[in-house]
């Protein structure tokens, strides 16, 4: 086991690299690295606007209303009040329902009380309307759930609520709309949402394409196997495949589906996952920016293989249709070069730290010593070494590094659902 003591190290080493290069990366502005902090210029949502720019209660924005909540139901223990000083709840009722919400609204909205007292001296954020137990809202309203709030500023000043919808949209409600002049209505995702119980994995019959023709499911790769992957200038090669970041035989999970037309192409995976998007520079020139399954929407433009002849070319496409399936399996893989294309679509091979650059090189000592040993010791002289089998479940790595990234990044940097919800 000697060889195993110096793989042991190396990924020690490792660690030690992680931690005196990712700190670097949590003191930037949160978007790539190496760049000057700056101050985003706000623009306020004009009335009757919302964001994002779909129907509340699709899957886009806050997803479908899930059942009232009432004091004597089970799920009255999903909503938690809330005592934050800075933050006026009028509570006309006098029973204290508006303070009771669920956790990740309460979240997002202690968030927006900091985003208003640092936007207008001496102002706090005020709620009108929590959680309704009265039946005030309309028929499958989501403030039945806790998951909704209507709010306006302190001092009342009607011109300042444009910009508090802004604010409620960078504080992070899935859906915000200057919905009347009185206040501004936000909202957020179901705790339990079928959404949130996904992880970051391909489905087990996915298929990759493999250096020599042909193609394979996610589920029966092996290390030694050379699938299409992409580059960091966004060209086609083939790539080894080392391990499995996640793998879970058996479970039944929902996948995100995002389709395109032309060509079709379809591409199922978890909700964390990362998946690439082009994004329009300032110069007019398009890039790719690595952004979660569950905010993908239609009209995004993916990147399909076109292999029509040689390894062919990465081709920009739109999104016709995003939906939520349910399938088996849960596969996780990771290549030399951090990117699978997954059914024809380029995908990144990490999940729940939205920013994919950072993911790679946080993984770079692990890939660095997994291709040291396999030079050291070929896959066929050592059928039986640990290194090549792996059992089932989040790689102990990966555990790791999301452990120190809560710790080191921004939290809007990270899933909502994180590594917790992935193993669900």
């Amino acid at each position: 086991m000697d060889e195993m003591l110096v793989l042991t190290r190396l990924l020690l080493v490792g660690y030690f690299t992680y931690l005196v290069v990712q700190p670097g990366l949590a003191c930037g502005p949160g978007r790539g690295i190496g760049k000057r902090r700056y101050t985003k210029k706000l623009t306020p949502l004009a009335y009757k606007q919302f964001i994002p720019n779909v129907a509340e209660k699709t899957l886009g924005a806050s997803g479908r209303f899930e059942g009232k909540i009432t004091r004597n139901s089970d799920r009255f223990k999903e909503l938690t009040p809330n005592y934050n000083p800075d933050i006026i709840f009028k509570d006309e009722e006098n029973t204290g329902a508006d303070r009771l919400m669920t956790q990740r609204c309460k979240d997002k909205l202690n968030a927006l009380a900091i985003s208003v007292m640092n936007q207008w001296a001496g102002v706090k954020l005020r709620v009108t309307e929590g959680w309704d137990e009265d039946g005030h809202h309309a028929e499958e309203s989501l403030h039945y759930e806790g998951r909704a709030v209507d709010i306006t500023t302190s001092d009342r000043d009607r011109s300042k609520y444009g910009l508090l919808a802004r604010l409620a949209v960078e504080a992070g409600f899935d859906w915000v709309v200057f919905d009347s002049k009185a206040h501004i209505h936000c909202s957020v995702k179901a705790e339990n949402s079928v959404a949130a119980k996904s992880g970051g994995c391909f489905p087990a019959l996915a298929t990759v394409s493999l250096e020599g023709g042909g193609t394979k499911s996610v589920e029966d790769l092996e290390p030694g196997d050379r699938v299409l992957t992409a580059d960091g200038r966004g060209r086609l090669v083939y790539s080894n495949f080392l391990m499995f970041i996640d793998r879970q035989e058996s479970v039944k999970k929902v996948f995100y589906v995002i389709e395109t037309s032309q060509p079709r192409a379809s591409i199922r995976l978890t909700a964390a996952h990362l998946l690439f998007v082009a994004q329009t520079q300032g110069n007019g020139n398009r890039s790719m920016k690595s952004v979660f399954a569950s905010d993908v929407q239609p009209g995004d433009l993916v990147y399909v293989a076109n292999q029509k002849q040689g390894i062919g070319s990465l081709e920009e496409v739109e999104v016709s249709n995003v939906h939520l399936e349910e399938d088996f399996g849960a596969y996780a893989p990771m290549t030399d070069e951090g990117t699978l294309v997954v059914d024809g679509v380029l995908a990144s091979c990490y999940a729940v730290i939205e920013e994919h650059s950072w993911a790679h090189m946080a993984f770079a000592p692990l890939r660095f010593g997994l291709d040291l040993y396999s030079f050291i010791y070929p896959i066929n002289s050592t059928p039986t070494s640990p290194v090549h089998i792996q059992e089932e479940g989040i790689h102990w790595y990966s555990q790791i590094l999301y452990k120190l990234g809560t710790l080191l990044l921004d939290k809007d940097s990270i899933h909502p659902l994180g590594m917790a919800k992935q193993s669900s």
